[in-house]
């Protein structure tokens, strides 16, 4: 789930979720800063410490095995990712990523002010492109979506944005996440962009997340909230999701075709190897 945290830039894809909101952890701001944190309504607090609910559980599985079984899908996420300062302050940036998927393949784009990277994998060979910078590298790759996510994290440390969403249906390393989770429940409802969903929230080791499916239809999920506990700071990324359930799309839609004056390097291998 961490390694999701700081790409954030789906498939096979994954994707991961806090029992106490990350605001209600933070010191309020002194009198004269003029600002002040805002209040939860109610005041008793969520006794979530140690609960392992398998409605919450059994959500989570039923959301990933229907993305799982999509033929194709269409995601737009308009994401915001904290980025910590050297002396500790929160920046936060926005993003906007969309995601093209069929099996196997997958092509998706990330795009804000300050960078943008495009993904491609057509089956066969997956691809790093950066359209500011002019470069881009290829890899052969594996044939199937599950595998490609696994290769190019293990070779090259790179980790795709919301990949997790797919994962906690499958029977293999997953099942393992869901015996490890520290918490999982249900904390209520709420509408999200004028859809009703169904709000969990879990714990990892070192990860807090919280994600929103729609309560009625298609178990998709809405929004996704991440927290990562190991670092002081606890920098959070923020996802509004859109979906396109399988959407008509040809081999052009995952080709990958360099401009002219792009240049190819090579993919570094990850120092972890």
């Amino acid at each position: 789930m961490k390694r999701l945290l700081y790409t954030t830039l789906a498939t096979g894809l994954t994707i991961a979720l806090s029992g106490t909101p990350v605001a209600a952890q933070d010191p309020a701001p002194p009198p004269e800063s003029g600002m002040s944190m805002p209040q939860a309504a109610g005041n008793d607090p969520i006794a979530n410490e140690g609960v392992i609910d398998d409605v919450a559980v059994d959500a989570l599985k039923e959301m990933s095995n229907f993305l799982m079984s999509a033929k194709t899908l269409g995601i737009v996420s308009e994401g915001s990712l904290d980025v910590v300062t050297n002396d500790g302050q929160r920046i936060q940036l926005d993003g906007v990523t969309t995601y093209k998927v069929r099996k196997p393949g997958f092509v998706i784009d990330y795009a804000s002010d300050i960078k943008s990277r495009r993904f491609i994998y057509d089956g066969k060979t997956f691809t790093v492109y950066s359209p500011k910078l002019g470069f881009y590298a290829s890899v052969p790759a594996p044939g199937t979506n599950k595998e490609v996510l696994d290769t190019i994290y293990q070779k090259f440390g790179i980790s795709l944005p919301l990949e997790d969403l797919f994962r906690w249906g499958d029977s293999g390393a997953n099942a393992d996440r869901v015996k490890a989770l520290k918490s999982a429940y249900q904390v209520g409802t709420a509408t999200i962009d004028g859809v009703e969903t169904d709000h969990y929230a879990f714990r990892e080791e070192d990860v807090d997340w919280e994600v929103w499916i729609q309560s009625s239809g298609d178990p998709l999920p809405k929004k996704l909230v991440i927290v990562d506990r190991s670092d002081p700071a606890r920098p959070t990324f923020t996802s509004r999701l859109k979906w396109q359930i399988n959407p008509a799309y040809s081999d052009a839609d995952f080709a990958f075709t360099p401009d002219a004056n792009a240049k190819k390097i090579q993919l570094a291998t990850y120092k972890g190897e």
